[in-house]
């Protein structure tokens, strides 16, 4: 088929790479098939209420190097269940995925790129059931995504959370605390066990492995006896105590719309080392900043064969489907076999398995 008019959004959390991806949609679409490329703005939102913009050659070839997206974003308002507050306090949840459709429609657009994590392309995969062509085009700082070796952001994400390491090895050593560093993983720990292992850190928690709190008490007890007062923990945001459940974030009661926020468990775990422990413990928060700033070159390379890609299969009409990297290779994959699914680190996957092979405490017993 020949593809004559596109649209692409970004939704979800933003991260290191959306604009490489713009920009490659743009350029590969207007450069090899003389397409128009719409911009939808605001993710889901603007295709509901319509609003976007027109994006060329010339109005996106400066923006490989810029962090987040020049359509903006969000994590909320899914369509298919937008949730809004009546004056009277009470919650009413509206589909406006028909809206949505007929703005697509109005729109004339003969493919709809969708750019996102895993519930992003779930919403995604919705519509293409309505009929809607759509590609998904893999993005999520957390790398939780099935059917692709690696999302873009992922690397970048990992490269400032290893910065961050690096220097607080350094304080923590000088003044022989206990250093927390608490990075994003709401359910799989990918960015805390890859730049723990790169920073050199002794303690590394994730989702994945309900952590003993003894267990972690040892392993820096054993660092103080053998005469390195100091210790790196690294531990993720979802990550939780054996029994014990996840910590939110005190603003996470009443989101009217998105998953609820977490955060705090580094503060957490500080208090619980601190009652047994007579060392200064330290927590910082790494947060946002995970997500802004200039992609790496890892991200910008993924994110140009990505949406490159996206536009060759549009032209092909091959629907449904995501790109993905299967190493060294961008190759399609079914949308109906990844939306809406979340890809944790496996308990005897090789990652875990070198962390402890070398000493890093995992908050259990060494298998």
């Amino acid at each position: 088929m020949t593809i004559k008019r596109v649209g692409i959004l970004t939704g979800g959390g933003d991260c290191s790479g959306l604009n490489a991806v713009i920009r490659a949609v743009t350029r590969a679409a207007a450069i090899q098939y003389g397409a128009q490329v719409i911009g939808i703005e605001g993710g889901f939102e603007g295709l509901i209420s319509g609003q976007t913009q027109e994006l060329t050659v010339k109005s996106t070839k400066d923006i490989l190097t810029l962090g987040g997206t020049i359509l903006g974003t969000t994590n909320k308002g899914n369509p298919f269940q937008y949730r809004e507050r009546m004056e009277d306090g009470t919650i009413k949840t509206t589909d406006y995925s028909g809206k949505a459709v007929e703005t697509f429609k109005n729109l004339n657009l003969d493919c709809l790129f969708v750019v996102g994590g895993e519930g992003t392309l779930e919403i995604g995969y919705q519509f293409f059931k309505k009929g809607v062509p759509v590609i998904g085009i893999p993005k999520t700082i957390d790398n939780d995504l099935e059917r692709t070796d690696y999302t873009f952001g992922f690397q970048t994400a990992v490269q400032v959370a290893c910065d961050a390491l690096d220097r607080l090895q350094t304080t923590g050593r000088s003044h022989d605390r206990v250093m927390i560093l608490e990075v994003m993983g709401r359910n799989a720990g990918w960015i805390a066990l890859e730049a723990g292992i790169a920073g050199g850190a002794h303690i590394i928690l994730i989702p994945e492995i309900e952590y003993d709190i003894q267990n972690v008490i040892r392993k820096i007890m054993l660092r103080k006896k053998g005469g390195s007062p100091f210790s790196i923990i690294m531990i993720a945001e979802g990550a939780r105590e054996k029994g014990g459940a996840t910590v939110k974030a005190e603003e996470a009661q009443g989101r009217l719309q998105g998953v609820e926020k977490l955060g705090g468990v580094g503060f957490h775990l500080a208090k619980q080392i601190e009652k047994q422990i007579d060392l200064e413990v330290r927590t910082t928060v790494l947060g946002h900043i995970q997500r802004g700033g200039s992609p790496n070159s890892f991200d910008r390379v993924l994110g140009t064969r990505l949406g490159s890609f996206a536009v060759d299969a549009a032209a092909q009409g091959k629907f449904g489907t995501m790109a993905a990297l299967k190493t060294p290779d961008i190759v399609l994959v079914d949308l109906k076999d990844l939306a809406g699914r979340v890809r944790t680190i496996s308990l005897d996957s090789q990652l875990i398995r070198c962390a402890e092979s070398i000493g890093i405490n995992l908050g259990r017993e060494a298998m």
